[in-house]
């Protein structure tokens, strides 16, 4: 009898033992399954929540960020010499040439350069160039505040990467593979998220760092100046724009051949039919 109970708890022992394990995984299928929604509402919503969290210390943390730019357009007599006197600002200054070119119109000769220079030789560089300058035709200076934007993206990317970090927590949870192919596809857009935003983050920083000036220069030719065409020549010109126009329309009357071929079959079948028509009468 005292073995018969002994065998009889035991039993019960070991059964509650391994429902309360049961329990114990159950309760973590659960888990996952209710945290993953929460997750995507947290997806959803965390952008407004954490910008609002760093709004506030927005000022004591980030300096400001303002990109400055210039464009400028002036006379000149000599077009070289000009030039080489802004290239040696640029090096003085630590500019880089972004392109240069140029132009060559029957009234004028004009050369453009893009430079970008370090925000703190801005200045610097501006009064260097003006200083051959008599007066400038444009001389137009911007500069764009982007700090606000700068600290938002900034508390976007800081705020996706905790979420990130919960949802690769969420995912060692995990132990079906619907819900880790669900947990991996939030991940991924975060990470593209992310990787978007720290693109524009970079951007922002480089054209703060690096100022944007674009100088145009200019020479007027002698014919310009009021140097007057002879008679001869516009009868000349006439004759070459007449001859440029009719070499034209015929190039245009080969591309449209095949049409032109059909119309005289068509024409030539019609004809004959009407021939025939006349011969029976």
């Amino acid at each position: 009898m005292k073995i018969t109970l002994f065998c009889t708890s035991l039993l019960m022992l070991v059964g509650g033992c391994s429902e309360n394990a049961a329990v114990t995984d159950n309760i973590s299928l659960q888990e996952v399954a209710a945290e993953a929604p929460a997750m995507k509402e947290i997806a959803t919503n965390v952008d407004d929540k954490a910008y609002s969290g760093n709004a506030g210390t927005a000022d004591t943390e980030y300096r400001q960020m303002v990109i400055k730019n210039a464009n400028l357009a002036f006379e000149t007599d000599d077009l070289e010499a000009t030039a080489k006197r802004i290239n040696a600002a640029a090096q003085k200054f630590g500019a880089q040439v972004q392109s240069d070119s140029e132009s060559n119109t029957n009234y004028s000769l004009s050369r453009i350069l893009v430079l970008r220079i370090p925000v703190n030789k801005f200045d610097l560089f501006i009064d260097e160039v003006a200083k051959g300058v008599t007066y400038f035709d444009r001389k137009e200076i911007s500069a764009q505040d982007v700090t606000e934007e700068y600290v938002d993206l900034d508390a976007r990317i800081k705020a996706k990467k905790t979420l990130e970090a919960r949802y690769l927590e969420l995912l060692k949870k995990a132990n079906k593979v619907s819900e880790m192919l669900e947990i991996e596809k939030e991940l991924s857009a975060i990470r593209e998220e992310i990787e978007a935003q720290e693109g524009r983050l970079r951007y922002l920083k480089s054209r703060v760092a690096m100022s944007t000036v674009v100088i145009e220069f200019y020479k007027h030719t002698e014919q310009q100046a009021g140097a007057t065409v002879s008679y001869g020549s516009k009868m000349w010109n006439a004759i070459k724009s007449g001859f440029n126009g009719i070499s034209t329309f015929f190039i245009g009357v080969l591309y449209l051949w095949p049409f032109i071929l059909i119309f005289v079959i068509v024409f030539i079948l019609i004809r004959k039919r009407i021939r025939k028509k006349s011969n029976k009468i």
